[in-house]
């Protein structure tokens, strides 16, 4: 069972249809909206600040989601892949976005509506990642503009993948 603690009393808040992995971590200051899944080993801690998370996000195995206490809270919008052993911190990150594994998103960054920041890449303070685009490399920069066969493929497609396979875990 998923590890789910309040702080200062402060309770992580769930929509319908969320799947939490038995060693997901979700902590204080968290409301997730509906269809989302907390993968194996994945921390989403709001204890420093509030953590906001829309409807179908999956946070994928070893990603942390935080923020940086009295500084940035972090919102995350609808319909968001975070990849494997990311980071997502104290940003926001509006709908349709992936976030590549073992990529960096850190405060105050803002990676607009349809954007993939690619696997490893660092996406530096107050950047804003512009609608449309591919970025990747440290620090994140444009790589190539992402076509709409491409965001279906890998954003619109994975996002609706990850409800898919939730359900496989609640049988």
């Amino acid at each position: 069972m998923a590890i789910i603690r309040p702080l200062h009393n402060i309770y992580p808040v769930f929509g319908k249809n969320c799947f939490l992995a038995d060693n997901a971590v979700i902590i204080g200051d968290v409301i997730m909206g509906d269809d989302c899944s907390v993968w194996w080993s994945a921390v989403v801690r709001g204890d420093v600040n509030a953590i906001r998370i829309g409807d179908r996000v999956n946070i994928q195995d070893g990603a942390v989601i935080h923020c940086t206490f009295e500084k940035s809270q972090t919102i995350i919008g609808n319909d968001v892949s975070i990849g494997h052993n990311a980071i997502v911190h104290g940003c926001t990150i509006e709908d349709e976005v992936l976030i590549g594994m073992g990529a960096i998103v850190m405060d105050l960054a803002v990676v607009q509506k349809h954007v993939i920041v690619a696997a490893g890449a660092v996406v530096l303070e107050n950047s804003i990642l512009e609608s449309g685009w591919i970025y990747g490399g440290t620090p994140a920069k444009k790589i190539k503009e992402l076509d709409p066969e491409n965001r279906q493929f890998f954003i619109t497609r994975t996002a609706a993948n990850y409800v898919k396979y939730a359900d496989w875990f609640k049988e």
